[in-house]
């Protein structure tokens, strides 16, 4: 984690796992098994690690001078399932080389 880049990764790769298990795992239990611990736990994770992954995404395209489109995009990507994933992924082509 000593670069920018990489703590952009890590930063989506956690954000993106939160989501998934939030919408996939969390979710269901609540409404399909009446479980809303698993709501709160998993909300309280993401809750924590959506605004890390938004600071991790500011820094980087301070460094990198984006335009407010990549910005734009990078932030949607953060609200999107796989979303986080697919951007890193978007960025590694164009950015990582």
């Amino acid at each position: 984690m000593k670069t920018v880049t990489s703590r952009f990764r890590i930063a989506g790769i956690w954000e993106g796992i939160s989501l998934l298990l939030l919408i996939l795992i969390a979710m269901p239990l609540k409404y399909f098994a009446d479980m809303s611990s698993p709501v709160t736990i998993m909300g309280m994770i993401h809750g924590i690690l959506f605004p890390l992954y938004l600071i991790a995404l500011v820094h980087l395209a301070v460094v990198k001078k984006w335009k407010a489109s990549r910005w734009f995009m990078g932030l949607i990507a953060g609200l999107l399932p796989f979303g986080t994933f697919v951007f890193e992924s978007y960025l590694r082509k164009r950015d990582w080389k």
